[in-house]
């Protein structure tokens, strides 16, 4: 039996992470894995700044993660930014036979932008230039939450209990491709 996948999809700083943290807290047979911890294999592994580069795009391996987890078994709550076609093509192929909740996580641009600077650890108006791309794609969330209007942890809680009262998803099955 595959594990199931709870895939948050956002803008840099809409607060993914902090999300994921608190549904694991909630629904403890699950896993935070996240596209940002998975970059850091993936820059371990090269040598930025010379032609020593993986080319690859991080993604793929990313998403063929998730798969192989899933496999397993493992229930797992994904971090990701779908930012561009290639990125949610290669997710919604590889993961199209398997059980998910994709969830849109929203957050403001004043919010944003405050989140960016006061991170410290973000390119200042990265959220505004995914924003273009993000969630402008008529995506097909099966739950949507804002983390500013609703907060963190009545975000996370919104999310558990619809995991534990709803199956979830073949792939991306609600989306028109």
């Amino acid at each position: 039996m595959k594990g199931k996948i709870i895939f948050l999809n956002g803008v840099s700083s809409a607060g993914k992470s902090t999300l994921s943290k608190k549904i694991v807290k909630l629904l403890p047979n699950y896993f935070h894995f996240s596209l940002d911890d998975y970059d850091n294999i993936i820059e371990r592994m090269e040598e930025r700044g010379t032609d020593r580069l993986i080319p690859v795009p991080t993604e793929t391996f990313f998403h063929r993660s998730i798969a192989m987890f899933s496999d397993q078994g493992i229930n797992l709550v994904i971090d990701h930014v779908l930012h561009d076609r290639e990125t949610i093509s290669d997710a919604y192929h590889t993961l199209r036979d398997y059980p998910i909740y994709f969830v849109g996580v929203h957050c403001p641009m004043e919010e944003l932008e405050r989140r960016e600077l006061a991170r410290g650890d973000r390119r200042i108006g990265q959220a505004r230039l995914q924003l273009q791309f993000v969630h402008q794609q008529n995506e097909a969330y099966d739950l949507e939450v804002n983390t500013f209007t609703n907060g963190i942890e009545k975000s996370a809680q919104v999310i558990a209990e619809f995991v534990l009262t709803n199956e979830a998803s073949l792939g991306f099955s609600k989306l028109h491709e």
